[in-house]
């Protein structure tokens, strides 16, 4: 079925623009709870990250519940992951987020957990669309939901960071950069990694609900680099607004991605027989990470992009770890999404626990160039079925031989065709993704 209001990431929008409108979300809150109140205790997490359209979204989700029949339970500003977290703990019947992740602070947006921290199954996604359609009630006055605000859940969530690190090792002698990129980040990652012996120096933590991700965060990474070398700090770590994502920057100031980090958790599994299967990655994915766990004998396959596809090939295939370029890493044996904390705190277990540092860890990884060229084209075109398009990728593919490969996608939101060529040679990339946009 065609999905109208969710896309792979829940529902959002420009703030005051439909959907993203009171009226909508209100709507929404009921539609949601319409659906989800047949089974379990009711109860309805809700969190959100620093913009100041939260206030107003999470009313509106509050009322829509209430109107339905179930409680709120409102968390405050607190990361993504925290609420998928908090939602299996309390036993809830769901969470829901309000967050636009990396986007500026006029966009935001509404996700839904499942009792059990995942993303909504479809089914559940399209029976809420469905409810979408009908017209709007109101249970009766005596069985309306109540709404009540969890004072302790940063707490809660800062002590199940913690546990995740090992007992046996210690952060203490490390100074640390933090750049919660003036999201929801700000008051749970400085106290993280002090508690666990850092020295902690925070930037992008100071949110007013308009500075969410300005110039800060794992999307603008310069200003970590900078301070990293500033300083003079043995490592950087920065997250997106809602906390799902992050980059880190080694003691030099150079930059790891996602991928990077990726091959780091899943040669320190292996090495300590913890890895259970292989690791998941997007089509996104440099094509040298896949060369180098072949050669640690560590199986790969790719899904497509999006933490949410990555999710369904670890379920699939029973595995544990995969993640995205852009630093969303899924570590099951710690939590049940993508989460920038825990990922750092596990990188961060590798480093310590071999007496290397990121920039030595990295070292067995170099990751091939990569050329991204996005193509606009004609609405109701479609060039990707051109026979010259389709020439030159097979051109272009024998002569990277099994040095590089070609993926041409188009963009899920507007008319551009994205012609990504990775390979060894650089020169070589760059002449054949030019090569194959001129086609396209």
């Amino acid at each position: 079925m065609t999905r109208k209001y969710f896309g792979t990431d829940g529902v959002r929008g420009k703030v005051g623009h439909y959907p993203i409108t009171p009226e909508f979300v209100m709507k929404l809150g009921w539609a949601a709870g319409k659906v989800l109140s047949q089974t379990g205790t009711k109860t309805v997490l809700i969190g959100k990250d620093t913009r100041i359209s939260g206030y107003m979204l999470e009313s509106a989700l509050e009322a829509g519940l209430s109107a339905a029949g179930l409680n709120a339970a409102l968390l405050g500003p607190m990361p993504t992951p925290a609420i998928a977290y908090l939602t299996r703990t309390f036993r809830a019947e769901a969470g829901i987020v309000i967050s636009a992740s990396h986007n500026p602070y006029y966009d935001n947006g509404i996700k839904f957990f499942s009792h059990n921290g995942t993303k909504l199954p479809d089914e559940v996604e399209l029976a809420i669309e469905a409810m979408m359609d009908q017209p709007m009630d109101c249970v009766a006055s005596n069985k309306l939901g109540k709404a009540r605000r969890i004072t302790d859940a940063a707490g809660r969530y800062i002590e199940f960071c913690k546990s995740t690190f090992s007992t046996e090792l210690s952060l203490e002698g490390l100074r640390i950069v933090l750049d919660c990129a003036h999201g929801a980040t700000y008051h749970i990652a400085p106290a993280v990694f002090q508690e666990l012996g850092a020295e902690v120096i925070t930037i992008g933590a100071s949110p007013n609900g308009l500075n969410i991700n300005e110039q800060v965060g794992s999307t603008a990474p310069e200003a970590l680099i900078a301070a990293v070398k500033q300083y003079r700090a043995d490592l950087g770590i920065a997250f997106d607004g809602d906390g799902d994502r992050l980059a880190m920057v080694d003691h030099t100031g150079e930059l790891l991605d996602g991928d990077e980090l990726l091959f780091i958790l899943a040669q320190h599994a292996s090495r300590q027989g913890t890895l259970g299967g292989g690791v998941v990655g997007t089509l996104m994915t440099n094509m040298a990470l896949e060369l180098a766990l072949a050669e640690h004998n560590i199986p790969f396959v790719r899904a497509k992009v999006g933490d949410r596809y990555v999710m369904e090939q670890l379920q699939q295939y029973g595995w544990k770890l995969g993640g995205e370029n852009s630093g969303h890493i899924i570590s099951l044996d710690h939590n049940s999404t993508g989460d920038g904390i825990i990922a750092a705190l596990q990188v961060l277990k590798a480093s310590v626990g071999q007496g290397l540092t990121l920039n030595e860890l990295r070292r067995d990884l170099v990751l091939f160039p990569q050329r991204l060229v996005n193509v606009r084209f004609a609405p109701g075109s479609n060039p990707l079925e051109s026979d010259t398009v389709k020439q030159r990728v097979s051109e272009a593919e024998v002569k990277l031989a099994d040095n590089g490969r070609v993926l041409l996608r188009k963009s899920g939101t507007e008319p551009l065709v994205r012609v990504m060529v990775e390979g060894a040679n650089r020169q070589l990339v760059n002449e054949l993704a030019e090569y194959i946009a001129e086609a396209v």
